[in-house]
């Protein structure tokens, strides 16, 4: 199976419908959270993995605004109930057995407390080669990863709505996944400047 993967939207539909189409036909879309911001939804982006029936997790970002303090934000009259009904049904984490591999879905660690920024040159990134997983799938950082560690292979899409890694350019990213190889490969598109 192709798996798309996208994470850190941050209400950026271009970003999506730009990974959509690079990524190609995919079996499944998978969305690594912070799909909206901490005070920002996005009917757009949200209406859209609803939709195309991504298999979708909260990041730090959907946190706050699903909590006491988005009470304010989540109250406006132009936000789709059902969109946000929907995002807010959806867990931190997912495991999932997709062709016969284990993958795991966190937006920042399988580990709790969750919430670090791990990054590319971190040596806690040898913390995901201890998950009970085939392949760990993370975001949050906005930073491309794709190693493996001992039998675990980490990816980490990058960001398809707010690009901060310095490595690609300062690029958005995506990520296509093929379960059978375990061959994951990175996506870059520039940002679009605004009209």
């Amino acid at each position: 199976m192709k798996l798309g993967i996208v994470s850190d939207l941050h209400c950026n539909i271009d970003g999506l419908d730009r990974a959509l189409a690079i990524m190609g036909p995919i079996d499944a879309l998978l969305c690594l959270g912070d799909s909206i911001d901490e005070y920002g939804f996005s009917n757009a982006v949200v209406g859209r993995l609803r939709a195309l029936d991504a298999l979708t997790i909260l990041g730090n970002h959907e946190e706050v605004f699903l909590g006491p303090a988005g009470v304010r934000a989540r109250a406006r009259a132009d936000i789709d109930r059902r969109s946000l009904d929907w995002l807010a049904g959806q867990p931190h984490r997912r495991a999932l057995q997709i062709g016969g591999k284990r993958i795991l879905m966190v937006h920042s660690t399988p580990w709790e407390p969750r919430g670090s920024y791990v990054q590319p040159h971190s040596s806690e990134l040898e913390r995901f080669g201890e998950a009970d997983a085939d392949i760990v799938l993370y975001g949050h950082t906005h930073r491309q990863v794709v190693r493996r560690i001992g039998r675990v292979l980490v990816v980490n899409p990058g960001s398809a709505g707010d690009a901060r890694d310095p490595r690609n350019g300062r690029q958005l990213s995506c990520a296509v996944l093929d379960t059978v190889t375990e061959e994951a490969t990175v996506h870059d598109f520039p940002v679009r400047a605004s009209p």
